[in-house]
Formats: C-alpha cells, structure tokens, sequence
C-alpha cells in the first residue's frame, strides 16, 4: 500500500487478496450467483448482476468461471445466501464494516467475532459504526487513462460528485443510485474501469500508528480469507512511513 492513495488503504488490502486468487474467484461468483437468483440472469437487464460481472472481469476472472456462477443461479440448486452486515471497533479506535454473503448466520456471526476479538478489536451491533460512513458509489481508473482533467472532465459530464486523482490512479465517487449510469457514461468515455461498486466511505479517518496498524492489518487478513466475508471496509489511514516499516 505505499505510495497508494488514502483511499487504497481506507478499502482493504487488494495486494493480499490477488495473491489468494482462488479465494477471490470464490467470492466473485458467489456475489454474481446471488446477484443472478435476485434479479435476471442477463447482466443488460439487471445492473447489480452487471457491477458483479465487472468486477470479475476487472479481476482477470475467466469468462466460464463467470458463466457458471450464472447458470447456478437458473439451476434450482438449493444454496441460499443472505447478506449480513457486522460492525465493529479495530485497534487505533478505527471502525469497520464487514459485508458478508452468508448461509449461515452463526457460522459467520462466530468467525467475524473470534476475528475482531482476537486482534484487537470488538464486534459492535447494527448501527454501531455505520453513522460515519456515507453509502456511495465507487468507480476506479488506472492512471493510463488520461491526465486529472481529462477525467475530471468526462466524470463531470457524467454526474460524478467527486474524482480524487493521484500517480496511481483516479478514484470517482457518485450518489450510490447514479452508480450504474455514471459508470456507463465513463465507459464511454474512458473505457472500462478496473473497480464499479457500492463503497462504505469515511466521513473522517484515523491516523494508524505502527503498532496499531500491524494488528489491524492482521485482523484484515483474517477477515478476507473467510469465504462468506465478501468486503472489508474501514476508516483507517496508514502513512507510507508506517507501511514502508511493516513491509520492511
């Protein structure tokens, strides 16, 4: 995460989860298959199947893999998943919203909990942390797609609320209804983004210090390689300083 923008870090770890590629596809195709059993199984047709499929793309995952979650939604099988919210506090006083695609609510209701008291964290109720988050839409560009005004430009002509711009990339945000059509409009634009999805974003963040920031990323690492857990979200900032002594 050194050198990434604030909010590469704010998100959750990307580099550790493409290095647990098959854990990943895992969650992909369990978002598109529930996405696919709540609507229609075409993607045209139904925008949340849509960003779930873009998302997979986004993440190299291969065009039968995709298929097959699809045709599992149509094939009457009897896995039905439900999402869960959990909330709670991490180390450094930072809060954190777990979004989990679950069959079951104990199963994953003990492992959430286990993970937070174990490093240094609490599980809060529904509600507990949410209040600092705003529910947006997220859209992502590699820096290769053109200079901050080019983007800033065609994300304004979209309906953007926002762009953060850095040497990594550009980061736009909408109202979380406009995600769909501002996404499409930049798809024109600009081309296919690497990241279209619904983001908790922090109303302010908390500065992470060493210490703190080593158990968080912990407690992190053991939320993504839970299969029900889908995302991790949180409102914590770790300097380049911090990252740069953990990594070394």
């Amino acid at each position: 995460m050194a050198g990434h923008s604030k909010f590469k870090n704010i998100m959750h770890r990307k580099g550790a989860q493409d290095k647990k590629r098959s854990n990943l596809f895992s969650k992909l195709s369990r978002e598109i298959t529930v996405a696919a059993k709540m609507g229609t199984p075409d993607p045209d047709m139904n925008p949340r199947l849509r960003l779930a499929v873009n998302t997979a793309k986004s993440q190299s995952m291969p065009k039968d893999n995709i298929q097959r979650a699809i045709d599992k939604a149509t094939a009457g099988d009897d896995e039905n998943y439900e999402e869960v919210r959990y909330e709670g506090y991490g180390p450094g006083g930072s809060a954190i919203i777990v979004e989990t695609l679950t069959d079951n609510r104990n199963r994953t209701a003990t492992a959430v909990r286990t993970a937070f008291s174990k490093h240094g964290g609490n599980l809060g109720t529904e509600g507990s942390v949410q209040h600092g988050f705003e529910r947006l839409g997220l859209i992502e560009y590699p820096a290769s797609v053109g200079d901050e005004d080019t983007v800033l430009e065609a994300a304004m002509e979209a309906g953007a609320q926002d762009i953060e711009s850095t040497d990594d990339g550009h980061t736009i945000w909408t109202a979380a209804d406009d995600l769909h059509q501002v996404a499409g409009d930049l798809e024109k634009a600009l081309g296919e983004a690497e990241t279209v999805k619904l983001a908790w974003k922090p109303n302010i963040t908390v500065d992470m210090d060493e210490s703190g920031a080593s158990t968080l990323l912990k407690l992190i690492d053991v939320l993504d390689d839970d299969d029900d857990v889908q995302t991790v979200w949180g409102n914590y900032d770790i300097s380049d300083e911090v990252m740069e002594k953990l990594e070394g």
